[in-house]
């Protein structure tokens, strides 16, 4: 085994047992460390599958802002942790069983239906072009029209929430 594989392989695996910590933590402040760790370890398979800029923006974006944004929560909310979900059931195990096997079946038709796909870009071109640079192609050539939605889209709640916060502070 290679030395990319294998560190593709403890990428994938420590992310899977990883997310399996975070679902069993009593504690939601250590569930967020331990997703931090796990969006660590997402961004390292987006460097191993050569998309830097989807591991700069999974580092950014979601280990930075979104993982801040739920310890705010957490601790705005004073949630302490709950001991009824820490209670395992005698279903428990049936659902998880079930869980894998939608997943597995799941796995297989995806596999089996984008077999023999090919895209519009070849490996040469990918190779050359990076992956910034051909995301700003795609965005401001074929997607500008969804781009510039999705930006109103974002835009309008921004406002919303200025509105309301000036409102609440003139009271």
């Amino acid at each position: 085994m290679s030395v990319p594989v294998l560190f593709f392989s403890y990428f994938a695996l420590a992310s899977i047992v990883i997310s399996l910590i975070v679902i069993t933590r009593k504690n939601y402040i250590h569930a967020v460390l331990w997703t931090l760790l796990l969006f660590v370890h997402i961004s390292g398979i987006y460097l191993f599958l050569n998309a830097e800029f989807f591991a700069m923006i999974q580092m950014i974006v979601y280990a930075g802002a979104i993982l801040v944004m739920l310890i705010f929560v957490i601790m705005l909310l004073n949630v302490k942790h709950e001991d009824h979900l820490s209670d395992v059931s005698s279903l428990s195990i049936p659902k998880a069983f079930l869980v894998f096997c939608v997943l597995g079946v799941l796995a297989i038709v995806l596999q089996t239906s984008y077999l023999n796909t090919t895209g519009k870009f070849s490996i040469d071109l990918v190779n050359k072009v990076s992956d910034a640079k051909l995301l700003g192609q795609i965005f401001y050539s074929e997607a500008n029209l969804p781009l510039i939605i999705m930006g109103v889209v974002l835009f309008v709640p921004m406002i919303a929430a200025i509105v309301l916060a000036g409102k609440r502070s003139d009271e």
